[in-house]
């Protein structure tokens, strides 16, 4: 994130899918992508094992300077010049002319873009499945209690908690398979300095298959100015975020005192009314599903790139597609513990329809 507040981190953040976007785990994604492209032009002859090998070696055990990988950021608009430039002097010669052969820094980004959205996209799909476990587990255990529908605000007919939870598991397993087909598509980007490729010659779709391969991508031709791989995965994010808004949202509506349908586990307290024990839990759902919804308009302009590149775009998805990511994730997992530990009550007697006003 741009900025982080510590106390709204502390109610919207999330550690484990943060750290997918942390300076660390982009700088070892990209020279896992050197290293993978030295191997991978190996069996074409255009690098020698013993320089892939050393590539690979150095790769592995390079930490780059924070500081001055930063400042190099500030200069080039982008990471991956300066650290090509510790990648070569690390592995010396004759080594160094093979690092980076044919390839530009929009391979090197987009490729462990797609190496870190691989791991939160597995992290968020398990989620999920624990989400939709809870919820198996509370139609079996609570599913037969009557509750009263509510439609447009008012009080409509008597239906059943599996009746209101089918509501929210349908979406939710959708989303499930979204996640996993997105994830199994993950491209490789390899297209060189203006995307054609011509800069790995004839054999370039033959390196581009063996490194996608080799990283466990999907092929595809450069999609270096197409940003419509991260857009989906930005909407499907959003999807995801706006499916457990209403679930927050329905949480808190029955919650409120004179309803009383669903009785909240830790509440959050007030400091003028000691009575209250208010719907946290809820109102971050809703709140990370409008701001997952603002997020993705803003995202939809980084699909305007000039020409074969656009760095403003680019920035763009950098600043908003981790917030997205880590939002998300919070939100699978104040979901399920609202679910875990919801107490729901079921509707005693006939409703007076009578006592509505007309």
């Amino acid at each position: 994130m741009v900025a982080e507040p510590p106390l709204v981190t502390a109610l919207c953040g999330d550690a484990e899918i943060s750290a997918h976007f942390s300076g660390d785990a982009e700088v070892a994604m990209i020279l896992r992508f050197e290293a993978e492209l030295a191997r991978a032009q190996v069996a074409f002859g255009l690098v020698p094992q013993a320089s892939a090998d050393r590539i690979a070696s150095v790769a592995e055990t390079l930490r780059p300077d924070p500081a001055e990988l930063g400042r190099a950021m500030a200069r080039d608009g982008v990471s991956v010049p300066h650290l090509v430039q510790e990648l070569r002097r690390a592995v010396g010669e004759p080594h160094a002319a093979f690092v980076h052969l044919g390839a530009t820094s929009q391979d090197a980004i987009d490729t462990g873009l797609m190496l870190r959205l691989r791991a939160v996209l597995d992290l968020l799909v398990v989620r999920l499945e624990r989400l939709m476990e809870e919820m198996g587990r509370l139609v079996r255990e609570q599913g037969s209690r009557t509750l009263m529908a509510q439609t447009r605000m008012q009080a409509a007919l008597p239906f059943t908690l599996a009746d209101k939870l089918a509501t929210w598991q349908r979406p939710l397993e959708k989303h499930a398979a979204r996640l996993s087909s997105l994830r199994a598509g993950l491209p490789v980007q390899l297209g060189g300095p203006i995307g054609t490729g011509e800069s790995f010659g004839d054999q370039y779709e033959d390196i581009r298959r063996a490194l996608a391969l080799r990283l466990g991508l999907g092929d595809a031709p450069s999609w270096q100015s197409d940003r419509t791989e991260i857009l989906d995965i930005a909407q499907a994010l959003a999807l995801l975020a706006g499916t457990t808004a209403k679930i927050g949202q329905d949480f808190a509506l029955m919650a409120q005192t004179g309803i009383n349908a669903v009785r909240l586990a830790g509440g959050g307290g007030s400091s003028a009314m000691a009575h209250k024990e208010n719907p946290v839990g809820a109102e971050v759902l809703v709140a990370i599903g409008r701001f997952n919804a603002g997020l993705l308009g803003l995202l939809g302009q980084s699909m305007i790139h000039e020409n074969e590149r656009s760095g403003a775009a680019w920035t763009l998805e950098w600043m908003l597609l981790p917030q997205m990511a880590e939002t998300t994730g919070r939100a699978i997992a104040v979901a399920e513990g609202l679910v875990s530990h919801a107490e729901f009550k079921a509707l005693r007697g006939a409703f007076d329809y009578a006592a509505c006003p007309k």
